[in-house]
């Protein structure tokens, strides 16, 4: 873009102090990878667009559906059954053409993170997924990379900055929550995915322009319901020792100790033909134990029940233990082969 369009289109944007033309030219050379285009990314994806990013990389597996249309306000009813990723990209070349768009059909897992996170600037969690979110934070923290994450459910939510010098997502949430809840089970207002995504865009801009108090190692916490604020700073959070991390399936090796803690109803197929089959139930009266030369691997859809099964074989073995989230089966897109 040349200068004078350039200023044409951001001139409100230059005008601050905090930005000025130095700020906007940063901006323009800044790479953010965006996981996740559901209800956060939606009010994500156009702003950064919209303050001039040079690029951004936008991943998600999901197609559009109905029920998504009342808080991710990017798609439209003729959108449903197309892919998010491929839609947000078309809708933010249609908002600013000068930002190149790629997106990506797939999930975020620990065999793709490195290399989706590498190339970036900046790494916006805008997934709500336990799992994703673990992954994005450790391979950030490895590569010094800058992470804005957010989630949202019910009324409520928060935003953070972690990672590149602050804490991590791993020493502010040591421990996930005894149960899982999602916006499929227990609802979400759309205003309040708008409102954290809209702070979780402006986080990462003020990042990007090294505004004074830096985003990392803040967050900000968010009650709709009762119209509340909050939030703190974490700086001196300390990393866990030893933490319970994520890898792909295809990262099983034949020594490995494998657990399938889902149920045939839910994964016919377990994620080796070799695992156990085992609820955390299960798990926690038979106290199966792993030879001490093995690696313990405790698979679920979500990597909750993994963790969960996780801290109970702790409980009795000393070893090595990993997790992995298989995730939900893949949605097919409008048109292609079941």
């Amino acid at each position: 873009m040349d200068q004078g369009n350039q200023m044409s289109r951001y001139a409100r944007q230059i005008t601050l102090p905090e930005v000025g033309p130095k700020g906007q030219t940063a901006l323009s050379a800044t790479h953010a990878l965006v996981i996740g285009a559901g209800g956060l990314g939606s009010p994500v994806l156009p702003y950064l667009a919209g303050a001039g990013l040079g690029r951004i990389t936008v991943v998600d597996p999901d197609v559009i559906s109905q029920t998504n249309l009342h808080r991710q306000v990017l798609y439209r009813e003729a959108h449903i059954g197309q892919g998010k990723a491929q839609i947000a990209a078309s809708v933010l070349h249609a908002l600013n053409p000068e930002c190149q768009v790629t997106p990506v059909m797939a999930a975020l897992t620990p065999a793709n993170a490195t290399d989706l996170v590498q190339s970036a600037d900046i790494v916006l969690d805008c997934a709500d997924s336990f799992a994703v979110s673990y992954i994005l934070s450790d391979t950030c923290l490895e590569l010094g990379k800058p992470l804005v994450a957010a989630s949202a459910l019910g009324f409520e939510g928060y935003v953070g900055g972690f990672c590149a010098g602050a804490p991590s997502l791993r020493a502010l949430f040591p421990e996930l929550p005894e149960r899982a809840t999602s916006c499929e089970t227990a609802g979400v207002m759309g205003p309040v995915v708008g409102t954290i995504g809209a702070m979780q865009a402006q986080l990462a801009l003020n990042i990007l322009l090294d505004l004074s108090p830096s985003p990392l190692g803040q967050l900000v916490t968010f009650n709709l319901h009762d119209l509340r604020l909050g939030g703190f700073r974490f700086d001196g959070a300390s990393e866990p020792d030893a933490p319970l991390t994520f890898i792909a399936p295809q990262a099983i090796t034949a020594n490995d100790f494998v657990v399938d803690l889902r149920g045939t109803d839910e994964a016919p197929t377990p994620v080796t033909s070799t695992a156990r089959r085992l609820s955390v139930v299960d798990l926690m009266a038979t106290r199966p134990t792993p030879a001490a030369h093995q690696r313990a691997v405790l698979t679920c859809r979500s990597g909750l029940r993994a963790w969960r099964a996780a801290r109970a074989l702790q409980s009795y073995w000393s070893g090595d233990i990993t997790l992995i989230a298989m995730g939900d089966p893949a949605q097919t897109l409008k048109g292609s082969p079941l």
